[in-house]
């Protein structure tokens, strides 16, 4: 996994905090200067946070775990989305549903009813509805692939979340808290970082450091991606060359031992 640069995060603007009369002294140890009255954050520090994290996060997809993204602003919104789903993460880009994580059944129940809806435009039963049926249904439809589409696949709780601007998604991360799945966030100077498991100083309000920061975290969850599929790969039963044709099963043979998983959340 390659280092993070400090001459992109520079010409990326993750450097630029918030304004500093705004600032939260909590993020104090983040900060280098001030200038022209808005704070500028410690890029060198910035390294090893995004380091940190982005070994986190490769980990994790090595094992086969998910990380939920969630980032409902503006200028990260598009980015979040096309970057988590380049790597097939979930991702919540529209609005976080109260309860999403601690009511995670009944959201749960939300996605089936959308599948049933796809299974019955498929199967032809859509079309036997009266037409202000189709309406409905289609509307609602609509809805739940607007605010859940994205999570479809998610059939268990994630193992972690990431969350750009922890200010705007702090119900997002009071949900993580409580049910002791750990944080990784962008994390600018106007922002507490106490509930933040893995803290990244960063501007979050740039396009581009979202992007940048994005780009390296989703290259590590994709190396994290492509270990698991060579490791899958090896541990493929091999026939053995020449085996006598009888009706016997075929020994097969493994070339490297399968290593125990610990049960997790996913």
């Amino acid at each position: 996994m390659s280092r993070t640069n400090f001459q992109e995060l520079l010409d990326a603007g993750v450097h630029f905090g918030h304004l500093a009369r705004k600032w939260n002294p909590k993020m104090a140890p983040y900060i280098f200067d001030q200038k022209n009255g808005i704070h500028i954050i410690d890029l060198h520090k910035s390294i090893v946070k995004i380091d940190e994290a982005a070994s986190v996060m490769k980990q994790l997809a090595r094992s086969g775990r998910k990380i939920l993204f969630v980032a409902t602003k503006k200028q990260a919104k598009d980015i979040v989305a096309e970057k988590a789903g380049a790597v097939n993460m979930p991702y919540v880009t529209e609005r976080w549903a109260g309860g999403m994580l601690t009511n995670f059944p009944t959201i749960r129940k939300a996605v089936k009813k959308m599948n049933t809806i796809d299974k019955m435009i498929e199967d032809g039963t859509f079309d036997t509805l009266a037409k202000r049926e189709r309406l409905q249904i289609t509307r609602q439809r609509a809805k739940l692939e607007k605010n859940l589409g994205s999570i479809k696949d998610l059939s268990r709780l994630p193992s972690a979340l990431f969350v750009v601007d922890v200010q705007k998604e702090a119900n997002a991360v009071k949900e993580a808290n409580r049910l002791n799945i750990p944080v990784i966030a962008m994390v600018d100077t106007c922002c507490d970082p106490t509930p933040i498991d893995y803290v990244i100083p960063a501007n979050d309000d740039a396009a581009k450091s979202i992007a940048h920061i994005m780009d390296v975290l989703c290259a590590a969850v994709a190396e994290g991606l492509d270990e698991r599929k060579l490791e899958k790969d090896k541990e493929t039963p091999e026939v053995e060359e020449n085996a006598p044709a009888t009706g016997k099963k075929l020994r097969a043979r493994k070339s490297a031992p399968k290593a125990e998983e610990a049960p997790v959340q996913e």
